[in-house]
């Protein structure tokens, strides 16, 4: 039987931390809460979570600054929970590296969904491939495998969140193809998700940051429509 996935709550209102743990308890998830920044570092550190839901207001080190730190260290997924609705807020938590942003109050069943959309993004790769089923675009300096969620540039591995890794595989599959930011959250976080489409900006801001142009490819901004992965003659 396979172990119960772990959920890591972050919240200092214990009464909504406690009705979170309800419902994913509810749904054969085992969790944890924790009620401040400092414990949930160290939680994370000790129980090695499979996400986190993590609020941003917090006491102390915040949700953001908890956000920024396990990021130097790991892809964990992390759902942010926030009274805060504004875009500011929203860019800024996926800037330093969260998957997802709900808003409180929230549906039960939306948090529910929002959870286990997010962790089946992130189930490992299976360890036996078949050749043929390997998916793997390669160019000069740049070898995308989605097979094994791996990504070498210059022939060192970068690492990036599964999400990256796809939204970058999918645009370097269809070379100088254009895709609006509506179809590119359609393909890589799909209808469950529910969001805008500066998600994508930011997700493409991150992949720039890590993966810079070459001399034969680079990933380009189509102004008033979306992005593609430029490939030169």
């Amino acid at each position: 039987m396979a172990a119960k996935q772990k959920i890591l709550i972050v919240d200092d209102d214990n009464n909504i931390a406690e009705l979170i743990s309800l419902y994913l308890t509810k749904e054969c998830y085992d969790t944890e809460i924790v009620n401040d920044g400092e414990s949930a570092l160290r939680a994370f550190e000790t129980s090695k979570p499979n996400l986190i839901l993590l609020d941003l207001m917090l006491p102390g080190i915040d949700g953001y600054q908890v956000c920024r730190e396990i990021r130097t260290k790991s892809n964990v997924p992390i759902i942010m929970l926030s009274a805060k609705g504004e875009i500011f807020d929203k860019v800024l938590g996926l800037e330093l590296g969260a998957d997802d942003y709900i808003l409180k109050p929230f549906d039960s069943k939306e948090l529910v969904a929002r959870v286990k959309a997010v962790l089946r993004r992130f189930q490992p790769a299976k360890p036996a491939v078949e050749a043929s089923d390997i998916k793997c675009v390669t160019y000069p300096d740049l070898v995308i495998n989605l097979s094994n969620y791996s990504v070498l540039y210059k022939g060192a591995p970068v690492e990036m969140p599964p999400k990256e890794l796809e939204l970058l595989y999918f645009l370097a599959s269809s070379p100088n193809q254009v895709f609006t930011r509506e179809q590119l959250l359609d393909h890589i976080w799909g209808y469950e998700y529910i969001g805008d489409t500066r998600t994508v900006d930011v997700h493409v801001k991150r992949l720039r940051e890590k993966i810079k142009d070459n001399d034969s490819w680079r990933l380009s901004t189509v102004w008033g429509i979306g992005y593609k992965f430029e490939v030169k003659d």
